[in-house]
């Protein structure tokens, strides 16, 4: 008995320790979780960081599929921990394993989305590990950036062991600030990113495009002085002839330091003082300057400069306004003749982030024979912005308030607010872009309108010198499509979005609708079209042929030009992409068929009956 009574408090014993043990392993995961679920912290915003001189770390990276996300809280030698992003390395005598080597992990290519490198990922949502190793030499009086083109959707990163940053947001560009965490000579960088959707996220749980994850846009480390230019906004103005005006803003600049602006190809050059708020206020005149339009795509090579740091950009410049009912370019009426455009990679298919990609898609824009382009619904490279300035299209860009986002809680409208904040900081000196975009067909609610009217207030006082537009639905009463959601208070450009013909009623029902505005703005019908398989024919009334997608078309853009606020189009969509709200077998095999070229370059029908249209110019007349 007595033998059994110590046998039985040595198991006690082990149960309480082992009790303990699981208390704590239980309360750091809990706590791990929770730090991931706080606000991310807001990163410097830099325009024109690809102008900048960079590092590449574009390449090869080490990978960890991480679905528990258990990198976070690895565990040794009883209550120690040890994240992954330690990249710890086995040492003779360790009494516990390590059970990771990023030595050993396969590799995944950055730029890229995992989904699409390995069949095995193809589904994946979740946490997945990066982790690659550089070489490099700080130098004194010098603040070094990581820059991430994007991380879709929430991501961590690491240099040497230390956390540099985390950000939310997956189609937005950051830059962490790694200046106390690299050394001389060799270095790491790990990062954890998570696409795993949720209610809060923006966009929010369900979209209708693939969730593709990972480092889907170029990786850099950038070299800036102590004092740094990292936003500046250099725009034509409106009521005087050939004035430049905007600001230059100096990170950590004192009062009374100098910034000058030149363009030397027109000898023009100026100088201003920093105020307390860190900008210094530009205002020059310029003689001879060619305004940047899609007939004459003219750009300036334009330098700015303060103190040690200097920055050389590619910018045109042009006026866009409202005039009643007109979208002015440049003081004269304009039809925007476009297409809308995701992400979505020509041939290969997967995040679209390359030179090649973008010359392609805008390409087949160009031939279409748009001068505009709306691409949705977030954020796209800014490779895709430098490509449109040459090529002379006008865009539409977009923040990702997509559907139903929890409109009533102050911190998703706070996501919200920060990628607007990123998305207008980075791109705010293309050309090409002459409309912001709030959101897409969301729905009427008071909370809904409350949270883009905001957004939309914010937005001017981010920028003031282009349009204010969202994707609306519309509502029908008969063959009449009412257009009177009250957030179009809220915006200088109304957009809506309709599917006669796909979604409701049948192509030749066009023909006897009427549209009533109740808005004397601009009207841009943002999305319309249906689906088609390409190489599938059959009759005008047969469902996924090409046939049937070019007859929505024919009866679309005649009801169009009826329609006398009509400024723009841009139908949906300009190639198919993947989407998985789209698995139809052996027609969408998980692509949304609606573009006008497949996935594989395929041109359909309905693209040379929109071609037709647009390069006889028999749709939209804005004189």
């Amino acid at each position: 008995m007595k033998q059994s009574s110590t046998r039985m408090s040595a198991s006690a014993a082990i149960s309480i320790c082992w009790g303990i043990k699981l208390v704590a392993i239980l309360v750091l995961i809990v706590a791990s979780h929770a730090a991931l679920a706080a606000p991310a912290e807001k990163q410097v915003v830099l325009t024109g960081a690809d102008r900048r001189a960079a590092t590449s770390l574009n390449g090869d990276w080490a990978s960890i599929v991480d679905p528990y996300f258990s990198g976070l809280y690895s565990f040794h030698h009883e209550e120690k921990t040890n994240g992954w992003f330690l990249n710890q390395k086995p040492k003779p005598g360790d009494s516990f394993p390590i059970e990771y080597d990023f030595a050993k992990a396969p590799k995944l290519k950055v730029p890229g989305d995992w989904n699409t490198q390995r069949d095995s990922l193809f589904y994946y949502e979740g946490p997945m590990w990066y982790e690659r190793d550089f070489t490099y030499q700080p130098k004194q009086h010098t603040r070094t950036f990581l820059h991430v083109g994007a991380a879709n959707y929430r991501s961590w990163f690491w240099v040497n062991g230390k956390k540099v940053c985390e950000h939310e947001g997956g189609y937005t560009a950051f830059n962490c600030d790694i200046t106390s965490a690299v050394q001389s000579g060799a270095n790491f960088v790990v990062a954890a990113v998570d696409n795993t959707r949720r209610e809060d996220n923006v966009p929010t749980l369900e979209t209708d495009w693939w969730n593709y994850g990972g480092l889907t846009r170029e990786i850099s480390l950038i070299e800036l002085p102590e004092q740094f230019i990292d936003q500046y906004d250099l725009h034509l103005s409106r009521t005087e002839d050939s004035l430049i005006e905007g600001w230059v803003h100096v990170t950590d600049a004192q009062p009374g330091t100098k910034v000058e602006v030149e363009i030397p190809e027109l000898a023009a050059k100026t100088s201003a003082i920093v105020a307390e708020n860190g900008r210094a206020a530009i205002h020059f005149s310029v003689k001879g300057l060619e305004r940047w339009s899609p007939e004459t795509p003219k750009l300036y090579q334009v330098t700015l400069r303060s103190g040690s740091d200097s920055i050389e950009d590619q910018m045109g410049f042009r006026t866009v306004e409202v005039r009643g009912t007109q979208i002015l370019l440049n003081g004269k009426p304009v039809f925007l003749r476009g297409i809308a455009i995701h992400a979505e990679a020509p041939y290969r298919t997967g995040r679209a982030y390359s030179d090649k990609d973008a010359e392609t898609l805008l390409g087949w824009a160009k031939e279409l024979g748009c001068n505009y382009v709306r691409l949705a619904h977030y954020p796209h490279d800014e490779t895709m912005l430098r490509a449109a300035d040459h090529m002379g299209l006008l865009v539409w860009s977009e923040n990702p308030v997509y559907w139903a986002l929890q409109f009533d809680n102050p911190k998703v409208f706070a996501k919200a607010e920060q990628q607007l904040d990123e998305e207008i900081g980075t791109l705010r000196n293309h050309a090409s872009i002459i409309l912001w975009s709030m959101a897409n067909e969301t729905p009427n609610t008071a909370a809904r309108t409350q949270f883009i009217e905001t957004l939309a207030s914010h937005a001017r006082e981010l920028d003031s010198s282009r349009l204010i537009t969202a994707a609306l639905l519309v509502r029908a009463d008969g063959h009449t499509k009412i257009v009177d959601d009250p957030l179009g208070k809220a915006l200088d450009v109304i957009g809506v979005n309709e599917y006669i013909g796909w979604y409701e009623q049948h192509p030749e029902t066009a023909d006897v609708t009427d549209w009533r505005i109740d808005y004397q703005k601009p009207v841009i019908v943002s999305e319309f079209g249906g689906d088609a398989k390409a190489g599938l024919h059959g009759g005008e009334n047969d469902r996924w042929t090409e046939e049937y997608q070019a007859n929505i078309y024919r009866h679309q853009l005649g009801m169009l030009n009826r329609i006398q606020q009509l400024r723009g189009m841009s139908p949906w969509i300009l190639m198919d992409f993947r989407s998985p709200n789209r698995p139809l077998q052996g027609i969408q095999d998980e692509f949304n068929r609606k573009g006008l070229i497949s996935d594989q370059g395929q041109k359909k029908q309905a693209f040379y009956v929109l071609q037709k249209a647009y390069k006889e110019k028999t749709v939209g007349k804005p004189e």
